[in-house]
């Protein structure tokens, strides 16, 4: 093996188990109450709506859309509000990136949470323990778009998540979330900074950005007064701008989520018609799910008023 060996999807997601999918460890509960919360009532203000719309008789996949670099705001506030709301009671599976199942500390953050990887063997295993999932079918796609783009739902042609609940014969639930891209400002996506910077393209990301952080950072770095070598002010550039680090959230934007009613699997998809091609039907079924999802972000952006379901204080 070449001592720079690129890591594919399947060398990522091989060998990672999960014991119990979509349940939640008793002390993630403790956390998101005596931290989490107070936190990220301050930073980001985050509420929850439309839980009613839930099926309450069998799994289903909650569709969002997906934002801020490592989503780390989105993430957590979305996990917090819902182990305030259900405890470990209800359970949840997040479909996770199979990269961040080998990255410390979120090995043992992941498994706690009960989030499985984003293969199609995982969801089988979720959806037969009758355990819902959260799924995020715009991927790095959607996730390092544009600031500007920050409220169109683009899930980058992507249909698996269908393919799944086709299987399954399950309902997917629309979820809109809006806010939490502008907590970490995206500059510029491209698949060829993934290549230039060659860290992302030999952990398997296809994509990678600049960040408003990033740049900011990179200035600095080749900027700040001293006598440090050129060279060694382009390497430290370079590491920088390869590192996660540029994602981190440091707007403190109010992050607000709002959950539509179910969309039966068949009504997407329509009748196994053998006339129509089968790509067509799954493709007027994305742009379908895209839209669902498109008007509950636009519902949420547009809710001001208070509502029961922020944090608890």
């Amino acid at each position: 093996m070449p001592f720079f060996h690129k890591l594919s999807f399947n060398d990522l997601a091989a060998g990672i188990t999960v014991d119990s999918p979509g349940r939640f460890a008793p002390a993630l509960v403790t956390l998101a109450n005596r931290v989490g919360g107070p936190l990220l009532r301050l930073l980001h203000r985050p509420s929850l709506r439309g839980l009613e719309n839930l099926p309450t008789d069998g799994p289903y996949l909650l569709v969002a859309n997906h934002s801020g670099g490592v989503a780390a705001a989105e993430l957590s506030s979305f996990f917090t509000l819902w182990l305030q709301e259900f405890g470990v009671n209800r359970p949840l599976a997040g479909f996770t990136l199979p990269l961040t199942f080998h990255v410390f500390p979120f090995t043992q953050l992941l498994r706690a949470g009960g989030a499985i990887p984003s293969t199609y063997e995982a969801a089988r295993q979720a959806l037969a323990a009758g355990v819902p999932i959260l799924v995020f079918p715009g991927g790095d796609h959607e996730v390092l778009r544009p600031v500007w783009q920050a409220n169109r739902v683009d899930f980058g042609g992507r249909t698996g998540f269908l393919r799944i609940a086709a299987e399954a014969g399950i309902p997917i639930v629309p979820l809109g979330i809006y806010g939490s891209h502008y907590t970490a400002p995206i500059l510029w996506r491209s698949k060829s900074l993934s290549k230039l910077l060659v860290l992302p393209g030999l952990i398997g990301l296809k994509r990678w950005a600049l960040t408003v952080l990033g740049v900011a950072g990179a200035g600095i770095i080749l900027f700040w007064p001293g006598k440090r070598p050129l060279g060694q002010r382009l390497l430290l550039t370079w590491l920088w701008l390869s590192s996660p680090l540029v994602f981190l959230p440091w707007v403190p934007w109010t992050i607000r989520m709002q959950i539509g009613e179910p969309l039966a699997i068949q009504d997407l998809l329509g009748e196994d018609d053998r006339s129509e091609d089968e790509q067509v039907r799954f493709r007027r079924a994305l742009a379908s799910v895209e839209a669902a999802v498109q008007a509950e972000l636009d519902r949420a952006r547009l809710y001001r008023e208070a509502i029961p379901s922020t944090l608890r204080k």
